[in-house]
């Protein structure tokens, strides 16, 4: 891989670990807030379908992981496996794919 192609890499890690840190703040500190206001997983639910907001930051969440992981993933698997190089690009492609499907699935599931 090209080292123009892998400063990218690290640059789109970094810019989706931002997201990531910004929308897990959010979640981390609506859950506290749910939680000790006595609300049940059910009453939860029902504030957050059809919300465009909750929408907006489940979606940031689910495709900044799907981003970020895989990227983190190919190191590991360059060092760890005796995949070559196409194989474990692959690979990450799937588990970013899968990622991104059963997230958007979830998140989709709240909003609709």
């Amino acid at each position: 891989m090209s080292a123009r192609v892998q400063t990218w890499l690290w640059i789109v890690q970094r810019a989706s670990a931002l997201v990531l840190a910004v929308v897990v703040a959010i979640h981390l500190a609506t859950m506290v807030y749910v939680i000790h206001g006595g609300l049940s997983a059910g009453q939860i639910l029902a504030r957050t379908r059809g919300s465009v907001a909750w929408l907006v930051v489940y979606g940031s969440f689910v495709t900044a992981a799907a981003v970020h992981a895989p990227i983190g993933l190919r190191p590991v698997l360059s060092e760890w496996s005796p995949l070559p190089p196409r194989a474990i690009d692959a690979t990450a492609l799937i588990f970013a794919l899968l990622l991104a499907v059963l997230g958007w699935r979830a998140v989709l599931g709240l909003y609709v």
